[in-house]
């Protein structure tokens, strides 16, 4: 089973659970598709939009737990 982390990238997120994508999107991560994204940890688009990791991280485990 997929394991979201901290340094889980947005790219593995989307390949891994792509109903995940409104989830972002809800939460003002707007770029998914964009290149540099793929490659960027949600630790680091957490920093990038003032939010905190751990939370992030805890909402969509919860989310993957809900589609199951």
């Amino acid at each position: 089973m997929f394991r979201i982390t901290k340094d889980t990238t947005i790219g593995e997120l989307l390949k891994n659970a792509p109903d995940i994508a409104p989830v972002l999107t809800n939460i003002g991560m707007h770029c998914l598709g964009c290149p540099s994204s793929q490659m960027e940890t949600l630790e680091q688009a957490a920093a990038v939009h003032g939010m905190d990791v751990d939370d992030l991280v805890e909402d969509l485990r919860g989310f993957m737990e809900e589609m199951a």
